[in-house]
Parts: C-alpha cells; sequence; structure tokens
C-alpha cells in the first residue's frame, strides 16, 4: 500500500503549480538569492535553474516539488505587484521533436517594476546571462540546427541560459570554467557588450576597456578549461574580438600594411598603454592577431587571457575557411567544439598542433616531497623535457648554425642531408591504362596523423654511431646505401613474394620516386621497410636516440577522436558499409558547414604540429648560419618530423604494393596522401578488390577511420591526356588536380 501511495505522492508532485518563468526570478531575486545557492538546495546544476527562470525548461519531480515549495514560500513573503503584467507560463520549449526545430519565442519584455535593477549591478547579475536567438533543445536531430545572429536585445534585464544545440559542447563540469572554454565579444544594437560562449549562452560584459575586460575575463567569466594531463596547466580563456568590439574598445578593425608585417600594432598604441598603467603585460609576440595578456604568476595561480581577432587574420581562410565572417553565436560554436575537442586554440593551427603535444606531455613535474616535505620541479618521463637538444648535422635544415662552417654555396646531397618528405609522383600512362575510360584518385584520412600512431620517436640528443648493426626498434637517422632494393621482387608476406612491374612504381625511399643512386641518410621507418621487403641493409654510421618512447599516441588519440567525432555529428560513421561510407561522403560539408570548418581546423592542426617540429626562419633580420627563435624551443625536433613523414609514405607504398601484387594495379601519380588509378568505373570501388565486403588484407580500405582512404575524385583518362599534352608534360601529376579537374598554368609550372 505504500507503494501506491509512493506513485500518489509522484504524480500529485509532477503537477505542482508554479508561477511563471519571470516570476520566479522576481521571487529569487526578491530574497537575494543566488543560481547557485538556489541549485544547490534543490541539488541540480545552476544552468538548470537558470533555464526553469527562462522557460527554455521545466523541472521534473522529486525537484518539481521541492522548487513549488520554495517558490510558494517566497510568494508569501514578497508579493507580486497587482498592477504588473508578466507572461504566462508555457513558453518552454518541447524536450524532444520529430520534425525540424522552429525558432523558440523571443523573450517578452517584463516591466521595470516587476524586476527590480539597480543602477550598480552586481558581480552575480553581471554574469547572468541573456538569449541568444534561434534556441535549439539539447535532444535535437543527429546534425545540430544553425543560429542567427540576434539583431537587438529582446530585454535590458540580463535573461536566463539558453538551451544548446546538438552536439555543441557547453562548459565542462569544473565550476572554475562552467561558461566553456572561450567568448566571442561582441556589441549589441543597443550598445551592450555582450560575451557570446560556448553552448548558446550569453553574458552581459560591464568592461569599457581591454584592461577592464582582461580583469573581468579573469576574474569572473568562468572561462578556461581543464589540463589534459595531471603535470600540466589549465588552459587560459580565450576571448575573439569582433570588429564591432575592435571599434568600442579603441583598436583598429584591420591592420595596416606595416602592422601586418611586424605581426602586431606599435608599442605606442593607447591601448597597449592602457594594460602598461593596469599592470598587465604582453608576451614576445606583442599586441597581435593572438595577443597573450597576462600578469607573472603568483605561486600556482596563474593570471592569463588570449585574445583572437579574426578580421587581423587570426583565423586563416585556408583551415577556417569562412570561420572569420560568422556571426558570434555561430563563431562561438564553431571554436568552442574545436576547444572541446582538441584543445582551447593558442594561436594558428600550427601553433595549436605543437601546443597540444606539450599539454599532453608536459615537461616537468612536481617531485615526491623531500626530507622537508618540499616538492620540487623535475623531469617529467616521457616529454621531451624543458631544454632544446641539438639535432643531428644530416638533419639540420640549411641556414642552421651546425652548418655555419660549410662553404657559403654549397649544395648538400643526399649522403649529407636527411630528406624525408611526402611523395610527389607521377609517371606516364600505359597503352592499357589509355584504354581505360576514367582516372579515380582516393585519399587517405589523416595520413599524417597514422603515420604518428604508435612510432617510437626520440626524447633526447643523438648519439653518433659508426658502422652500427641496423636496429628497427631504434629511431635516429642512418647513412646506408639502399641502391640495392629491387622493386620487381619483394616479399609480401612472411614467406611469400612478389613478381611485380618496378617501372610502374615509385621507389619508396625518395619523395619523387627515384631509384637511389648511392649512400644517403634515411629515419627508422625507411631502413626497417628496405628490410622488410626482404633485402639486407648495412649502414656506414647513423644518429640514434637511445632516450625515446611513444610521445605522440596521445597527441594522435585526441586528434583522432576529435575528427571522428566531429564527422560522426556530420553523418559519417566509422563503422559504415563500403558502398554507405561513399554516400556518406558525398556532401557532407553541406549537412553542417560550420562543423566541416571544424574538421578541416582539425587536419590542419594534424599537418601544422607535425611542420612546426622544423620550423624556419621567420624573417627578424635572420642570416645564414645564426640561430633563429625557434631553436630554442624544447618542440623544435626535425628528426620527429622526420620520422612521421617516413613512416606515412612507407605505409603509402605498402598499400601500393600490396594491391599491385593482387591485382596487377599500379599507380598512375601519387601526391602526399592522394592516389590516383586508372579504372573503367567512377568510384573507388570500381579498382579496389573487395570480397564479400571485406578489403585485401594489408591494402586499401574504404573508411573514415585515420589510415583508411575516400574518395578524392575522379576525372577521364581522355581529361588527363589533354592536359599533359597541352602543357607538354607526360609525368604532370594528375593527383594535383583529380578533385575538380581544375588546371591553370600557373599551376603547371608555365
Amino acid at each position: 500500500m505504500s507503494e501506491l501511495f509512493d506513485r500518489i505522492d509522484a504524480l500529485v508532485a509532477s503537477r505542482s503549480a508554479l508561477p511563471p518563468p519571470a516570476e520566479r526570478k522576481r521571487l529569487r531575486q526578491a530574497h537575494g538569492l543566488t543560481l547557485d545557492e538556489v541549485a544547490s538546495a534543490l541539488d541540480v546544476r545552476r544552468a538548470t535553474v537558470s533555464g526553469w527562470e527562462s522557460g527554455k525548461t521545466e523541472p521534473r519531480p522529486p525537484e518539481r516539488e521541492a522548487y513549488a515549495r520554495l517558490l510558494g514560500k517566497l510568494a508569501e513573503l514578497y508579493p507580486a505587484d497587482p498592477n504588473a503584467t508578466v507572461p504566462v507560463e508555457g513558453t518552454a520549449v518541447p524536450e524532444t521533436f520529430s520534425s525540424a526545430p522552429a525558432p523558440a519565442p523571443q523573450a517578452q519584455p517584463v516591466p521595470t517594476d516587476a524586476v527590480p535593477e539597480a543602477a550598480a549591478m552586481t558581480t552575480e547579475q553581471n554574469t547572468q546571462t541573456r538569449p541568444a536567438a534561434n534556441a535549439v533543445p539539447p535532444a535535437a536531430a543527429p546534425i545540430p540546427a544553425r543560429t542567427t545572429r540576434p539583431t537587438s536585445s529582446p530585454s535590458r534585464r540580463p535573461a536566463a541560459k539558453k538551451a544548446a544545440p546538438a552536439n555543441t559542447p557547453a562548459g565542462g563540469t569544473d565550476l572554475r570554467f562552467e561558461n566553456g572554454p572561450l567568448a566571442v565579444v561582441d556589441i549589441d544594437a543597443d550598445g551592450q557588450v555582450l560575451a557570446y560562449c560556448t553552448g548558446g549562452l550569453v553574458l552581459d560584459v560591464p568592461a569599457k576597456s581591454i584592461p577592464s575586460l582582461v580583469e573581468w575575463t579573469h576574474r569572473e567569466a568562468k572561462l578556461g578549461a581543464p589540463k589534459l594531463s595531471g603535470p600540466g596547466k589549465d588552459a587560459d580563456p580565450l576571448l575573439v574580438l569582433t570588429e564591432a568590439a575592435l571599434e568600442r574598445f579603441g583598436l583598429p578593425v584591420a591592420l595596416t600594411q606595416e602592422e601586418r608585417l611586424a605581426g602586431r600594432i606599435p608599442e605606442g598604441h593607447k591601448v597597449i598603454k592602457q594594460l602598461v598603467r593596469a599592470e598587465w603585460k604582453l608576451t614576445k609576440r606583442g599586441f597581435g592577431p593572438w595577443a597573450r595578456i597576462y600578469r607573472p604568476a603568483q605561486g600556482s595561480e596563474r593570471a592569463c587571457v588570449q585574445l583572437c581577432i579574426p578580421s587581423w587574420n587570426a583565423l586563416d581562410t585556408r583551415h577556417w575557411g569562412e570561420a572569420g565572417q560568422l556571426p558570434p553565436a555561430e563563431l562561438a560554436r564553431v571554436l568552442g567544439v574545436y576547444g572541446s575537442r582538441v584543445m582551447t586554440p593558442r594561436g594558428s593551427t600550427a601553433v595549436t598542433g605543437l601546443e597540444l603535444m606539450t599539454a599532453l606531455h608536459p615537461p616537468t613535474r612536481a617531485s615526491e616531497p623531500d626530507a622537508t616535505g618540499k616538492r620540487h620541479s623535475e623531469h617529467n618521463p616521457g616529454s621531451l623535457g624543458k631544454d632544446p637538444v641539438d639535432c643531428a648535422p644530416c638533419e639540420a635544415p640549411d641556414g642552421h648554425p651546425l652548418l655555419k662552417d660549410l662553404p657559403r654555396f654549397h649544395v648538400r646531397g643526399p649522403a649529407e642531408k636527411l630528406f624525408e618528405e611526402a611523395y610527389d609522383w607521377a609517371r606516364p600512362m600505359t597503352d592499357a591504362e589509355c584504354t581505360l575510360r576514367h582516372l579515380v584518385g582516393i585519399d587517405v584520412n589523416m595520413a599524417f596523423a597514422a603515420g604518428a600512431n604508435g612510432l617510437t620517436v626520440g626524447l633526447g640528443a643523438p648519439t653518433h654511431v659508426k658502422n652500427p648493426v641496423f636496429d628497427a626498434k631504434l629511431p635516429g637517422s642512418w647513412l646506408v646505401d639502399l641502391s640495392h632494393v629491387d622493386l620487381s621482387r619483394v616479399k609480401v608476406g612472411k614467406d611469400k613474394w612478389a613478381d611485380l612491374d618496378a617501372s610502374l612504381l615509385p621507389s619508396p625511399f625518395t619523395p619523387k620516386g627515384e631509384r637511389p643512386e648511392g649512400p644517403a641518410w634515411y629515419a627508422t621507418p625507411t631502413v626497417a621497410y628496405a628490410v622488410e621487403l626482404g633485402y639486407d641493409v648495412t649502414p656506414i654510421e647513423a644518429y640514434v636516440r637511445y632516450e625515446n618512447g611513444r610521445y605522440l599516441d596521445g597527441w594522435y588519440n585526441r586528434l583522432r577522436d576529435a575528427f571522428l567525432a566531429t564527422m560522426a555529428d556530420l553523418g559519417v560513421d566509422a563503422d559504415l558499409s563500403p558502398a554507405d561510407f561513399l554516400a556518406a561522403m558525398d556532401g557532407y560539408k553541406e549537412r553542417d558547414p560550420e562543423l566541416a570548418i571544424v574538421v578541416s581546423a582539425v587536419k590542419a592542426t594534424v599537418k601544422g604540429g607535425l611542420g612546426k617540429l622544423r620550423e624556419r626562419p621567420r624573417g627578424e633580420g635572420w642570416k645564414p648560419g645564426e640561430p633563429w627563435r625557434a631553436l630554442s624551443r624544447p618542440t623544435w625536433r626535425p628528426d620527429i618530423r622526420a620520422a612521421v613523414i617516413s613512416r606515412t609514405r612507407i605505409n603509402l607504398h605498402r598499400k601500393i604494393v600490396k594491391h599491385a601484387a593482387f591485382t596487377g594495379q599500379y599507380p598512375v601519380a601519387i601526391l602526399s596522401d592522394c592516389v590516383v588509378y586508372a579504372a573503367n568505373g567512377t568510384s573507388p570501388l570500381d579498382f579496389l578488390p573487395y570480397r564479400d565486403g571485406k578489403p585485401l588484407p594489408g591494402g586499401f580500405k574504404l573508411g573514415i577511420n585515420p589510415g583508411l582512404v575516400k574518395h578524392e575524385g575522379t576525372q577521364s583518362v581522355l581529361w588527363g591526356e589533354e592536359v599533359r599534352e597541352r602543357f607538354n608534360a607526360p609525368e604532370l601529376n594528375l593527383a594535383r588536380y583529380i578533385k575538380d579537374g581544375q588546371v591553370t598554368d600557373k599551376d603547371s609550372g608555365e
């Protein structure tokens, strides 16, 4: 019987009478209660109570009965003004729906006598939220609905948090960063400064200058992100300033040509003087597109805020597309998804890719307590440490201080210089291939990320060894002659050999696919592949790294997960059949252009981060033989970059060999991670040897996971022959143009 009574009580509680949303907020504020206090009493999140007060959501049992009791008690203490009018109840957005969502009803104006507004707002009121347009409930369709920029504020009062679009990140569980990692700062039609956060949150900003904006961000905004590893540091909050915000705070909307070249505004700019007076500092790169503003750390407490200025070209269109032109709420969504899945941007995608490595493997950690109980900073095992190490002479790029004694115009050959780069190879088509109708390009997903997965790389300085015995498990650079490796007969299994037409294959040892002519420097994966193909190797000398580890595994995993999660949001899952995968990839960017921007940025983070490992001088009056700024970083490691590129190229060649041995088909052109084959059909399924839905073991496999392939593009064989004939270039690399077929005189070198 008691169980029956419990069900009756629950049924009654589910219909507990509640006042309209605006009245709920009035009652709370009348008693001086904060959202946090109410949330704590009801054992719910602050955002939940905020949603109840905005009418976006409604409480459910058992919280509904307790909330109704609280409001009832407050109503007795603070009866409503009988002359005031408030919106009727029923404005809540349904939690689920089966059709496309309609825009949320615009908040109704609240009379000034219904909600007391003090001239000087409290901290709690200053950081309250106001609704952005087109709110969508969390249970929306799999592809997130897009929002539009509000043209005016529906009310001058602070409003409540709106529901977030599906698959849009909101603030984490860490209450220090409950408003998310970043915000886009803009000015509304009424002149109010607003901060558009992730998850649809919009904050009123009381700041009137850059120093006060930075102070507000540091003290009140609750922006940032937790550290990615135990010994690491929390991510600093990021503010993105729109053109309207730049004008409001006295900054130029665009940089002059001189400022663009310098990468910053002048030191004497009035905003920089304001920061100095407020005791804020700028890093060495000054106030540029990605400015870092800080105060020296006090103990473990950091005080640092980063600014991103899209109109100063902070968001490179090659990687971020039109993100810089998006309305504030949509830009916050794009950067928020990237920030939650990769990390809060720290600069360009290349800079962020490099910073991600350090964030996952900080150089130092706290030691165990000593005899006095004090901890000290010590080296964090598995990291690159806090001090840079010299590369080997063969790994040094031209102009490096290690090479300053070389003759001025000396050109280093393969026996002096490690040259591990991606493929740029093509060949004339055979007569048999010319009888086929199409050229089909396939592209390896996240190829360089896949090359980094599970790769053992050096962590410390190199050791020079003469006449070493090759060890495939030892990372380093090896001087060895691989000219004897004959691709006409190679090992493709434990005891299985295959006879191939070597004239139709690129060499795996050189980027241009040419067969080596003598000793040359190679990274460990390249030499190991020669052994795998069935040939002996005898190194002459080597620079090896005995301190090593799988430094890039965590970096790969995070970027892989970010890529796969975002592609899944776009309707491309990892478990699709080959045909369904090709169908899902067709037009995936149009399903949600904003998430497509995130995909592009994630891929650019991979390539850019690896490129930063061998960053070259960037002006600043540098002369050959002198050190440049990047050399002072522990993450300046050309050997790691070479190893990843070597493994990526070898992975691709291994698949090409397996495919040729099984099908007799050879590639026509290769550019980095794109391979072109001649076929009778327009689809990769017309030449990839699937049997009962299963791919060739060790060969190409269609799918979205890193290392698998997708359809890059299809053109006709006649197109390929006509292009090569027009430019009199029998070996023009058709992989460069297979996607859209567009070739210009500039592209062809004319």
